[in-house]
């Protein structure tokens, strides 16, 4: 056994005291440091690349003293008297990184914004998120997270906004999240939840509501009266949509591939800032289209394609001033095409898919010259369509499948 250099103790004797004397002079809570190491570290290294805000996690420094070069994605608080400064903001850019989410994370208790988005974070997240408390933001989507929400997400008292979105996240959407009274925004969008939607109805600050491609049954809950934006599409919904008619802030509405049943209520269509309904692929048999509320609609959007809707044309579309986009395609509509539409198409209609119904007789004169200027079409219905209208090209249904329709 060789003894140690005695003039090596010296230095490591001051290696020793220039560390302890680091930790007790550090801006930064220790605790909040570790977290941070344990972040990187459940990162894989060869996923970190050269440009990206990890690399610049440098810890024989201060993450709270070197803010701006090093330790990019944090933000922390003024220390105030002996105090220590904590990490106050994560957020983590978009690079790839492909690891999980450490229990540790939970032990940043004076977080108000983690951004951990467009990466590769994969397994169930911690349970320690609910220690987070004072999050206003919170957004992890596009990742691979699994498993649940219900344990730790109705702890977030103070969240504003949530983006789990785009994630393999599953089991029921829990009704304990109606506790989040703060909430403005709800993205849940692109997972696997199924069962019903709880009733929310007390997030009465819920602006965004996005639930569409998850597995989700049942009817419509009732909904916060301040909704602005519904998406609810690609799920197994039942029932009517007939309760939207109370929601007057509402400006975007999609719950297209769903199973919904009934009228489109023309109280929904008159509601007085909707501009996007896109109620498509369901099992829709009727459309209510009121007589009075349509020249004061800001309706823009409205796909109802692929329902079963019934009965002749809805003439009383023409009132709505804004209306630009228009889709019945693939319905039960008969009839003739109403002479008011003409004189709407390119004013301000510019898209007009009336195929695969049964629509029947001549069809509007204005349909000849300005239909080049317009997208849609006409074709497989029982109309007399003349080829060289571009809106007229396919062909129409063969004479048998229009036996008994009637132009009336």
């Amino acid at each position: 056994m060789h003894s140690l250099d005695s003039s090596l103790c010296p230095m490591i004797f001051a290696t020793l005291v220039s560390f302890f004397l680091t930790l007790s002079h550090s801006l930064t809570l220790q605790s909040d440091i570790e977290a941070l190491q344990a972040l990187k570290l459940s990162v894989d290294p060869n996923m970190i690349p050269p440009s990206s805000y990890l690399t610049t996690w440098d810890f024989s420094v201060d993450p709270c003293d070197n803010i701006g070069p090093k330790f990019l994605g944090i933000l922390c608080s003024s220390p105030s008297n002996n105090s220590k400064s904590r990490i106050t903001t994560l957020e983590l850019d978009g690079a790839g990184y492909d690891g999980f989410l450490p229990p540790r994370i939970g032990t940043l208790t004076e977080l108000t914004s983690l951004d951990l988005s467009r990466n590769r974070f994969r397994g169930p997240l911690p349970d320690a998120l609910k220690n987070l408390n004072k999050l206003t933001r919170l957004s992890l989507s596009g990742n691979f997270f699994t498993g649940g929400i219900w344990t730790w997400i109705y702890r977030l008292k103070k969240v504003e906004r949530i983006d789990l979105s785009e994630n393999c996240l599953s089991g029921r959407i829990p009704a304990r999240i109606s506790k989040l009274r703060r909430l403005t925004q709800l993205s849940l969008s692109k997972n696997g939840f199924s069962e019903r939607i709880p009733n929310i109805y007390a997030l009465q600050k819920l602006q965004i509501l996005d639930l569409d491609s998850n597995m989700l049954i049942g009817s419509l809950p009732k909904l916060p009266p301040r909704l602005r934006t519904l998406r609810l599409s690609h799920n197994k919904l039942t029932g009517h949509i007939t309760s939207l008619v109370n929601l007057d802030h509402l400006i975007s509405v999609d719950v297209s591939d769903n199973w919904f049943t009934g009228p489109i209520n023309r109280g929904v269509l008159a509601l007085p800032r909707l501009s996007h309904f896109n109620v498509s692929f369901n099992q829709f048999t009727k459309m209510e289209v009121n007589n009075y509320f349509g020249s004061g609609s800001r309706l823009r959007t409205l796909d109802a394609q692929r329902n079963h809707l019934r009965g002749h044309l809805p003439v009383k579309l023409v009132n709505f001033e804004r209306l630009e986009v228009i889709n019945l395609a693939h319905n039960q509509f008969t009839g003739q095409i109403p002479m008011a539409y003409g004189q709407r198409l390119g004013r301000p209609w510019r898209t007009l898919f009336l195929d695969y119904n049964f629509l029947s007789g001549r069809i509007p004169p204005e349909f000849g010259p300005v239909a080049v200027r317009i997208r849609g079409s006409l074709a497989n219905n029982c109309l007399s369509c003349p080829l060289r209208i571009p809106l007229c090209r396919g062909q129409q249904r063969h004479a048998s499948a229009c036996h008994g329709v009637t132009d009336g």
